[in-house]
């Protein structure tokens, strides 16, 4: 990389620290491309992104963000995933960490709020955003289906008694 690339680089990683609402912060110990491609490919179906990057760039793109407390964990063969959903990036890490020994995660952040290992992993046992919207929904939803069910359920009776009448009368 010469250095106009370099500038990009800690750039376009910058306004993705100002973006995002979670980075995770992971350890690559000799996984294979296709390895990295399937976890890039969970990571995308997941909402997240998945990059490795060089860790004096990260740091440099760190400073003036949220995120300034994970130089910490920028040792080594690292790399970052990051999400917009504060769950996202740090479900999609964790679930692949666990049935691959070859990704280890370091840790991360949720804003100024940085977070060890344990922290992402229950970071990601929490509930994505949309899982929350969708119970809200059923939550709100509920009452209302109930009262429509109260409200019509004497004018059934009331159509069952005259069904009955009727049939009793044809009789």
């Amino acid at each position: 990389m010469d250095r106009s690339q370099k500038t990009d680089a800690v750039a376009q990683l910058n306004a993705v620290f100002n973006e995002v609402g979670v980075v995770v912060v992971t350890r690559n110990l000799g996984m294979t491309v296709a390895q990295s491609t399937d976890l890039r490919n969970k990571m995308r179906e997941a909402g997240a992104s998945y990059k490795v990057a060089k860790n004096r760039l990260a740091k440099l793109a760190l400073k003036d963000t949220d995120y300034v407390g994970l130089e910490e964990f920028l040792t080594g063969p690292t790399a970052l995933a990051w999400s917009e959903d504060p769950v996202a990036a740090a479900k999609a890490a964790v679930d692949f960490a666990k049935s691959n020994d070859k990704l280890e995660i370091v840790g991360g952040s949720m804003g100024t709020q940085v977070l060890d290992e344990a922290g992402v992993k229950a970071l990601a046992s929490m509930p994505s955003l949309d899982e929350l919207r969708g119970t809200i929904v059923g939550l709100i939803n509920a009452p209302a289906t109930k009262i429509a069910q109260v409200v019509n359920a004497p004018a059934a009776k009331l159509a069952r008694v005259f069904g009955a009448y009727a049939a009793t009368e044809d009789a």
